[in-house]
């Protein structure tokens, strides 16, 4: 069986001063309905922080300055052969205009204490507060896509602080 390795990004717009967060409402045919931060796959050879950049280009017309790395989810499908790994980013600064037709859905800034509200995947929502707590995280699932089941998961949280 091949092995392959899908590398993608996703990043969270977030306007401090005005306590909102920039998410993006994909329609059906996108395949994952509901509001979602910016982000998609890295072309190769670029690296995963100029991905990350070019897609918040693409999808909203902002150049997205003040980049963090937040954390990796990675999920392993092994009927497939498939690792999807999800580099995650929140950007505290932004250049530009939004678009007036955007690509991938309607762009919407709501304040981030209603965001949970918004309709969004299971995966998203769980995903979502991440962006804003101190550290950065790795998540990794095992898990059957013919069947939906979860094999493995395990989940970690690293801190600010240097170890000693």
């Amino acid at each position: 069986m091949d092995i392959r390795t899908e590398i993608l990004t996703m990043c969270m717009i977030w306007d401090k001063q005005n306590d909102q967060v920039l998410l993006m409402n994909r329609p059906n045919q996108k395949g994952f309905p509901g509001y979602i931060a910016p982000g998609g796959k890295v072309d190769f050879p670029e690296s995963i922080v100029d991905g990350a950049v070019r897609e918040v280009k693409e999808e909203t017309g902002l150049v997205v300055k003040e980049i963090t790395y937040k954390g990796l989810d990675e999920f392993c499908d092994p009927e497939q052969g498939l690792r999807y790994m999800v580099f995650n980013y929140v950007a505290t600064s932004y250049e530009g205009e939004l678009l007036s037709e955007p690509p991938e859905g309607e762009l919407l800034w709501v304040s981030l204490g209603q965001a949970l509200e918004l309709p969004m995947q299971d995966w998203f929502a769980e995903r979502f507060p991440r962006f804003f707590q101190a550290g950065t995280f790795e998540r990794s699932v095992i898990w059957e896509k013919s069947t939906g089941r979860t094999l493995k998961e395990t989940f970690m949280v690293y801190s600010d602080s240097v170890l000693e």
